[in-house]
């Protein structure tokens, strides 16, 4: 079984950067896409990037496009969001989770196993 933490989280300025890390025990992190998604107080559950396992291909939401980039370190058993430009409607709990599809389940917000999520808030 899948397990995943989250960490990285923290209070940043606007402009500013953050890396956030996913780590996965329990399994090898290879053999699954692993997605990011953020949800923010009030506002419902977006999606923020996906790594698929298949090629490595990524994908973004319109609203972190250019801004944010995923990669993943098979070795490490860890994928990373880093996370540029930061805006204060970035500030949300963020959350990684995994599927054994290729990004599918990222779309449709349906993922096989969820970590506890990490707090990024962007205030000055």
């Amino acid at each position: 079984q899948v397990q995943l933490v989250e960490s990285g989280g923290e209070l940043v300025l606007p402009g500013g950067s953050l890396r956030l890390s996913c780590a996965a025990s329990g399994v090898t992190l290879d053999n699954y896409s692993i997605g990011w998604f953020r949800q923010a107080p009030g506002k419902e559950r977006e999606r923020v990037s996906c790594i698929s396992n298949s090629d490595g291909s990524t994908y973004y939401g319109e609203s972190v496009k250019g801004r944010f980039t995923i990669s993943r370190d098979n070795a490490k058993n860890t994928v990373y969001l880093q996370m540029n430009s930061l805006k204060p409607e970035d500030t949300a709990v963020y959350s990684c989770a995994a599927e054994t599809g290729f990004c599918i389940g990222w779309y449709g917000g349906e993922m096989d196993a969820w970590g506890q999520g990490t707090l990024v808030t962007v205030s000055s």
